[in-house]
């Protein structure tokens, strides 16, 4: 009803009014060239404009996106911590265009290093043909000599 009671008076109250119009109002809240006050070429510009720089939004926030995944990725190698797939995922998404920064490259390059180096002294303590008793009851004994030496030379003890 009010609907029909608008559009039977609107007109008429418009130009009692002086005929102001609400151009903002004419497209169902959305932007018009005329709302912005631009010809349509400008505002087509414009609106050009704006889904660019939203692409270029969207894909500096998936870069970033896919850089702090490979960064959980690689802690949780050097961690070894499980591994996430939703993170997998979103690195190989992102491609070979991923930044680690420096400061953790070195530490994991550090780490396997060390775990090389230790993995390797392990190995070869479990190669090789060691009878610890033998070495046990051999530093034993040396003990004993030297505290019978220190005993023969020295009064106090």
């Amino acid at each position: 009803m009010a609907f029909l009671m608008q559009h039977m008076l609107g007109d008429k109250l418009k130009n009692m009014t002086g005929g102001k119009e609400d151009t903002d109002e004419k497209a169902d809240g959305k932007e018009t060239a005329a709302s912005k006050g631009m010809s349509r070429e400008e505002f087509e510009e414009y609106q050009k404009q704006l889904i660019e720089e939203k692409i270029a939004r969207d894909q500096e926030f998936a870069t970033k996106k896919a850089e702090r995944a490979n960064l959980r990725v690689h802690l949780r190698d050097k961690y070894r911590l499980p591994q996430s797939a939703q993170d997998d995922a979103t690195v190989q998404m992102a491609g070979d265009d991923l930044d680690i920064p420096e400061e953790l490259a070195k530490m994991v390059d550090e780490d396997e290093e060390e775990e090389e180096i230790n993995d390797s002294f392990l190995g070869k303590l479990q190669n090789m043909d060691v009878d610890f008793d033998s070495i046990k009851a051999k530093a034993q004994s040396t003990m004993t000599e030297v505290k019978q030496a220190a005993e023969d030379k020295c009064v106090v003890m």
